[in-house]
């Protein structure tokens, strides 16, 4: 025996323990009764539809970083975003028109991602929104291609709608 295990019985010796008295007479010859079990009833499953994310035609245009096309100061967004000298429209930038963004009461905010559809298959895609037009403009966007991308153009009856950033619900899975 370890001296640890001797100084533990030592200090700790073992109890004794008593067994349980026989139950009386009068207790071991009650019957059992019926005993009502009231439980809850279960709330009738609800059906939620999938919650829709409103789409809006606007017409589309493009515009490229040049004080031509933008103000003063092209390379910087009206978010501060810096715009890269050799962005190109693989980058998805976008501008939104006043009235769209939340700001001015509209449903956007920068930051936001936007699917474009209705250009072309090589303008279409998922895009940021970084820049704000100018006020004349209503429910209109402008995407933000390179300065050597000869892209050029408008288009009426383009679609949009907010890209829902929240990842959906994982399965819940049972053992069979």
């Amino acid at each position: 025996m370890s001296i640890a295990l001797f100084l533990l019985t030592f200090l700790f010796p073992p109890r004794v323990v008593m067994q349980p008295a026989a139950l009386p007479s009068t207790v071991a010859q009650l019957s059992p009764r019926p005993v009502a079990l009231l439980l809850p009833r279960p709330e009738p499953l609800t059906y939620h539809a999938p919650r829709r994310i409103a789409s809006y035609r606007v017409t589309a245009t493009v515009y490229s970083a040049r004080k031509s096309q933008t103000d003063n100061h092209p390379f910087i967004t009206a978010d501060n975003s810096r715009i890269s000298r050799h962005h190109t429209s693989k980058r998805r930038w976008m501008a939104l028109s006043r009235d769209m963004l939340k700001q001015w009461g509209g449903k956007f905010e920068y930051g936001d991602s936007v699917q474009v559809k209705g250009i072309s298959p090589k303008l279409d895609g998922v895009y940021v929104i970084h820049d704000t037009m100018n006020r004349r403009l209503h429910r209109t966007i402008d995407l933000l291609v390179g300065r050597h991308e000869k892209i050029y153009g408008k288009w009426d009856d383009v679609t949009i709608k907010k890209v829902d950033d929240t990842p959906p619900p994982l399965p819940e899975w049972q053992a069979s």
